[in-house]
């Protein structure tokens, strides 16, 4: 069970890149982020503004639904994009690298859900969700890692 999960409602696509930005800024080797939500809520729109704020110069960040992973060289060290929507069973987890690569790594993935026991307990979840208003977003965000509430502190602030 989360220790503090919070829920924030994201206005837009800028606030959403702004929010992004701000926990690409709290990310070290080793965090796992996973990133829940129906086709079209947000997920990839996330994941392309954090992982652009981290690297050196900006570059096109595709979705990895067809790849399945897209590796980045950051700022803060290799960071693996994922779109697991095509797996069909965990064990494929296991083929891609990704188990190696939460160790080291820090790791973005959408469709958690097809990690089955494989989701690290230390990671972030966020899950996106689509709202009547056509740019808006919600979001929930939880942790199990205590570490999680320290280095968010604070966050709820940027969708202000």
């Amino acid at each position: 069970m989360p220790v503090a999960p919070f829920h924030l409602t994201l206005p837009s696509p800028e606030l959403t890149a702004r929010l992004a930005v701000r926990i690409g800024s709290l990310l070290r080797p080793g965090d796992v982020i996973l990133l829940s939500g129906g086709i079209g809520a947000g997920k990839t729109h996330f994941a392309r503004a954090l992982i652009q704020s981290l690297q050196t110069v900006p570059e096109d960040v595709p979705s990895p639904t067809f790849t399945l992973v897209q590796v980045y060289d950051t700022e803060k060290g290799e960071l693996w994009h994922s779109d697991l929507y095509r797996l069909s069973h965990p064990d494929e987890v296991i083929e891609l690298g990704l188990v190696e690569a939460f160790e080291s790594a820090i790791c973005l993935i959408e469709w958690p859900d097809r990690l089955g026991d494989l989701a690290p307990h230390s990671a972030l979840s966020l899950s996106f969700s689509l709202t009547e208003a056509e740019d808006s977003r919600e979001l929930d965000v939880s942790w199990t890692d205590p570490d999680w509430a320290a280095r968010l502190e604070g966050l709820a602030d940027v969708a202000a």
